[in-house]
């Protein structure tokens, strides 16, 4: 599971209910898996008082070991393509120690790192300008990656705040199956309408 999740901030302090959740769910037998950043290149309504928030927790949550795991691997290694024998390792007691090993050699791409960056607002985050009526959309690209990550195709995705469709858009255009659950009736006719969107972004 993924759970996507910003703090509140009530009576001058930040809830710090992103935590809570996660916590809440290590009772109900999770596992917290990945503590992740979805960082936004833009900003809504900055307070003067704090640094500009820009970021929200993913949390990858599974109970046991996640059945899917594919990383995607789109960081470029500055050594990618060299070989190597053997390899420096930290010891318990903070030492450093030379294990002679095999040759091996190092990829030219690794997976990324846990903080994701994507551009948000209007026209970034959907091109599709009705969905706008939907005040708090995910990118995309931010549900694809996950998809892509935790699932193979003709699995089956599903996202119980379904909202304006994006993980469901997405889950049809990356060849899984797909559920989406929504109470507002104005939101289920935007996601109907994406899920027939050829284009994306």
């Amino acid at each position: 599971m993924v759970w996507v999740v910003g703090d509140e901030c009530i009576d001058g302090s930040e809830s710090g209910m992103s935590f809570k959740q996660a916590l809440f769910f290590k009772e109900l037998g999770f596992n917290i898996h990945d503590t992740m950043i979805y960082e936004k290149d833009g900003i809504g309504f900055p307070n003067p008082k704090r640094y500009h928030q820009s970021f929200e927790y993913m949390f990858i949550l599974s109970k046991g070991t996640p059945k899917t795991v594919n990383l995607i691997e789109d960081r470029a290694n500055s050594l990618g393509g060299d070989s190597k024998k053997g390899r420096w390792e930290r010891q318990k007691n903070g030492e450093t120690k030379f294990r002679d090993k095999d040759n091996y050699s190092i990829k030219e791409m690794g997976a990324r790192w846990n903080i994701w960056r994507y551009a948000v607002g209007y026209q970034k985050t959907t091109k599709a300008q009705y969905a706008f009526e939907h005040p708090a959309m995910f990118p995309e690209y931010l549900a694809g990656d996950h998809i892509k990550s935790w699932s193979n195709e003709g699995d089956i995705v599903l996202d119980p705040f379904n909202g304006s469709g994006t993980t469901t858009k997405m889950a049809k255009h990356l060849n899984r199956k797909y559920l989406g659950i929504e109470i507002s009736p104005e939101y289920i006719k935007i996601a109907e309408n994406r899920l027939k969107q050829e284009i994306l972004l």
